[in-house]
């Protein structure tokens, strides 16, 4: 048979011809062909964790232990390791936890009449999983944990007198559930220390004390939500169970995630990596070189997925099939999974996909980061840099020329948490809209988010980094970005209508800012402080304004809007459809004038007491403000100008002032003119 051979330095990486999921599966291992001897004295193969052998068994040096020791020392300082003290105050609380579980369900199986002796036996059990349950949390990190039940106890009793009785418990603060999500949980601060619970009810009589959830068979006849529930555990006990050496596996991933959130690639939701997700990385790296201690499995890391050819799977296992008819990731039966972009395949059944979030840019984003982190790790190695370098974090807002500035506000601090975080899970679906630009060549969002300017409303900031095309052509281009961004907009107010969740004055606006203009918009400690030259005596932004024409890479000047959150005016209503979700702007707009790029002059050359500057001061004092931003890039300088068509806003969202009633709508425009 025939394997196709990929070299990562002096290792081999085959490729097997046929796989379960047939070409979007290629497994990685060593190119071994047994000596004369070997087959002649029929020695067996080593064991092996994984779907393939490892790539290297050589054992760990002297040298590799001290860079382990290094290794550990450097992460001390970032807090990833929890004090005796306090990882026994956590055990403690669970030990309350579950013991008031145990109660609860005797007091439960009273009251449906079951017999004394059955009572006494029925069980009931927490159980944890995530950081906590792989033994790599850190200090504060809240807890995941399940609560599984016999069949018996039903879901609303979890969510009916279990939520009382919490209530009853003095140590028990912020209390709230959360009934309706995809995975229903209940919230609280247990003695200060922050716990999801999950429920599953098992079709069992009694939940034995040595129950084993990886068991397939307890999936027999659940409920969806109960198996939903189940996956986080039985996720985190099949990564533990495959792999060789679980000290050495927590070491690693407490690196891989420090690396991970320092260089802004940890966030499922935005489209990066989630906990769970870089846990199988490091868990699949350990699997192919099962000896190595952290040091060396953390340059091993990067070696490997630096070079991984996606979107061929991630897997820790073979895939089973459990004849339960339950949906699991299988590009060869589910079209929409060969679009998948950087599949990491869950171990347990059903499995699934834990990367789906990932686009074009994210996973561009990340594949950059290994790289880097390869080429860190080979210093390090080579005792020509420290373990602290691979920890420095990068200044994303250095890294664009170009960025998108997301800015969502509520009226209270309660609407604004439900408002951030609907616009935060949704934030991806611009990303891939602005990938889809044929201009844009990658849209880079940051994970942290930031409080925005100083205003009566509660609201937080995102930023966007992007690169644009370089043109080849000579002729200008125009790259109208309001479509990508209101489409955005109008899938965040339906999903908020749809959810019940929507209040008046709840509010997306997005501007485009330059690298220059970033320190209007951040807080010091994002943004270093900025030596004094020509823009001296810059408006701070206390009122949200911001003055474009400030950065200008080519010493030009131009006229800038004046602040992009101005309150949306009272308009004529524009008639809702049938179902009420907002409608599209482009329409109700239609009457506006289109801006063409013929309608711009040229920018004026800077100079002191110009007639551009004159312009410019009294565009300041002016109440109305400009709707469409032209930004024009000659031999990749950028020039800021404006249209000359005025509107009242330039407030990107659709702003329903009443769900059930007709919605005014605003249309606003972010374009750019590209040039050679």
């Amino acid at each position: 048979m025939r394997y196709d051979i990929i070299r990562i330095n002096s290792e081999s990486l085959c490729v097997f011809p046929q796989s379960p999921i047939g070409r979007y599966h290629k497994h990685i291992c060593p190119v071994f062909s047994p000596t004369a001897n070997q087959v002649s004295l029929g020695r067996e193969t080593p064991k092996h964790y994984g779907i393939t052998s490892p790539i290297s068994l050589v054992q760990a040096k002297e040298a590799d232990l001290v860079l382990t020791h290094r290794l550990t020392e450097a992460l001390k300082p970032y807090g990833v390791f929890e004090e005796e003290l306090e990882l026994q105050r956590r055990i403690h609380v669970l030990g309350k936890l579950n013991t008031l579980v145990k109660e609860w369900i005797r007091d439960v199986s009273e009251t449906k009449n079951l017999p004394a002796s059955v009572i006494e036996t029925v069980g009931g059990k927490i159980f944890t999983f995530g950081s906590y349950r792989l033994g790599v949390h850190t200090k504060g990190a809240d807890i995941d944990a399940l609560f599984v039940a016999p069949r018996h106890v039903e879901r609303t009793d979890f969510f009916s007198s279990f939520l009382d009785k919490l209530k009853e418990q003095e140590e028990v603060k912020d209390l709230r559930a959360v009934e309706e999500a995809f995975v229903p949980v209940i919230k609280l601060s247990f003695d200060s220390i922050e716990i999801d619970i999950l429920f599953a009810r098992l079709a069992l009589q009694t939940i034995p004390k040595n129950l084993d959830l990886r068991d397939d068979g307890l999936l027999k006849n659940l409920d969806i939500r109960c198996i939903r529930s189940l996956n986080g555990c039985r996720v985190t006990d099949e990564i533990l169970h495959l792999v060789p050496d679980i000290e050495n596996f927590r070491l690693t991933l407490r690196t891989i995630k420090l690396w991970a959130k320092r260089h802004n690639i940890y966030s499922n939701i935005l489209g990066f990596l989630g906990g769970v997700s870089w846990a199988m990385l490091v868990a699949r790296t350990c699997q192919l070189y099962p000896n190595a201690v952290a040091s060396t499995l953390v340059h091993k890391f990067f070696l490997v997925f630096s070079k991984w050819e996606w979107p061929n799977p991630v897997l820790l296992k073979q895939p089973e099939d459990c004849n339960l008819n339950l949906p699991v990731w299988d590009p060869r039966v589910t079209p929409s999974d060969r679009y998948h972009l950087m599949p990491i395949i869950t171990p347990a059944y059903p499995q699934q996909n834990s990367t789906y979030n990932v686009s074009v840019s994210t996973r561009a984003v990340m594949v950059d980061e290994f790289k880097q982190g390869l080429s860190i790790t080979d210093e390090i190695l080579q005792n020509k840099a420290e373990w602290s370098k691979l920890f420095e974090a990068p200044n994303f807002f250095q890294k664009y020329k170009h960025y998108i500035v997301l800015l969502a506000s509520a009226p209270t601090e309660k609407q604004h948490l439900e408002w951030v975080g609907l616009v935060e899970s949704k934030i991806r679906i611009l990303v891939g809209n602005l990938e889809k630009n044929e201009f844009i060549t990658l849209a880079h969002v940051n994970p942290q988010s930031f409080p925005g300017p100083k205003e009566s409303r509660e609201n937080t900031m995102w930023v966007i980094g992007v690169i644009f095309k370089k043109m080849e052509a000579s002729e200008n281009l125009n790259v109208d970005l309001t479509v990508d961004i209101q489409s955005f907009t109008d899938t965040v107010y339906r999903q908020a209508i749809s959810s019940k969740m929507f209040e008046a004055d709840m509010k997306i606006q997005a501007m485009h800012v330059k690298k220059r203009q970033l320190h209007q918009l951040l807080p010091s400690l994002v943004m270093p402080k900025r030596r004094k030259h020509s823009t001296e005596g810059l408006r701070q932004m206390n009122d949200s304004s911001l003055d474009l024409s400030l950065d200008s890479d080519n010493s030009m000047s131009v006229p800038s809007p004046t602040a992009l959150s101005a309150a949306v005016p009272t308009l004529t209503p524009v008639k809702s459809g049938p179902l009420g979700p907002p409608p599209s702007p482009i329409a109700a707009a239609a009457s506006q004038p289109e801006v063409q790029a013929s309608t711009m002059s040229p920018p004026a050359v800077k100079r002191p007491g110009s007639p551009m500057q004159e312009e410019r001061k009294r565009l300041k004092s002016d109440s109305e403000v400009f709707c469409s931003i032209l930004i024009v890039i000659p031999n990749n300088n950028l020039i800021i100008s404006l249209s000359p068509q005025r509107v009242v806003s330039t407030d990107l969202s659709d702003v329903p002032l009443l769900p059930a009633n007709p919605i005014p709508v605003v249309k606003n425009s972010i374009k750019l003119r590209l040039s050679r």
